[in-house]
């Protein structure tokens, strides 16, 4: 009954509407230095590459709550002093603002309407080798094609902007990535993908809505490498699915949903 009821949710006509992905990443796909010795968990190199989105219809009414935020915060006196506020003038990121202004942030995330999704890997040597042939580019856009695997039939039109970190876009590697995950889709289910989608990257300066997904991710991250909840528990209802990919001892336990939430006691240790 329920493979049944998950294939007439599958196909249905796609609304007409456009749903917009907001895609961000915590973490980083390195596993070697230039000896080429493993330095996962040592300083400067992290145990999880972590990707997640947020979804929107509305992005105009987000980006519009946290510009009159980040305008708040910046007239605000009381952190006139604050050396790290020169950085949370132009964008909110939640690794470099102070706690008092992530809590306002968290509690404004809060309030607004959008869900979110997130894949964690945990960094495996042996899955890196296996399945990456020990490249970070198929590690990271692997890891894209899942995270949109079953999320783009659902409207006629889907935008999707990638936050950027520097000059490197990488936006064809990406196109690529999506399109693996519409012709994975396609062959499961056997019904072709024919909206419009588009992928543009861009920076979190110039799309508010990254700082949102920034800020989403960071509260997982937390989750996972400092055992530490309470972010994850002010923005939980936002959060509609978590894959912890590579937990093999907890799978199939290793899909997060309103049906098993999410919760540190649940994975195992990294």
């Amino acid at each position: 009954m329920a493979d049944e009821e998950q294939t007439k949710k599958i196909t249905k006509a796609p609304k007409d509407k456009t749903d917009y992905f907001f895609v961000d990443e915590a973490g980083d796909p390195t596993f070697f230095n230039r000896f080429g010795k493993n330095i996962v968990g040592t300083e400067g190199c992290s145990k999880i590459l972590l990707l997640g989105f947020i979804k929107t219809e509305e992005p105009d009414t987000l980006r519009k709550e946290i510009l009159e935020l980040n305008n708040e915060v910046a007239n605000d006196p009381y952190y006139s002093d604050i050396p790290s506020l020169q950085k949370t003038k132009i964008c909110f990121h939640a690794k470099d603002d102070i706690p008092e202004i992530r809590e306002k942030v968290y509690r404004k995330i809060a309030s607004l309407n959008f869900k979110a999704e997130f894949f964690i890997a945990r960094k495996l040597e042996k899955v890196f080798i296996g399945r990456h042939m020990g490249k970070e580019n198929l590690f990271y856009d692997d890891l894209i094609a899942k995270l949109f695997e079953n999320k783009l039939h659902k409207a006629d039109k889907s935008t999707i902007y990638f936050a950027t970190r520097g000059n490197k876009t990488r936006q064809k590697p990406l196109e690529d990535a999506i399109e693996k995950a519409t012709l994975t889709f396609e062959k499961k289910w056997g019904i072709k993908i024919n909206g419009q989608i588009k992928v543009l990257p861009q920076s979190p300066v110039g799309e508010p809505c990254l700082q949102i997904v920034d800020y989403m991710n960071w509260a997982v991250q937390r989750a996972f490498t400092k055992g530490e909840q309470r972010f994850y528990k002010l923005v939980e209802d936002k959060i509609s699915y978590l894959v912890d990919i590579y937990d093999f001892d907890k799978y199939p336990k290793n899909y997060y949903s309103r049906k098993n939430p999410f919760d540190i006691t649940k994975i195992s240790p990294l």
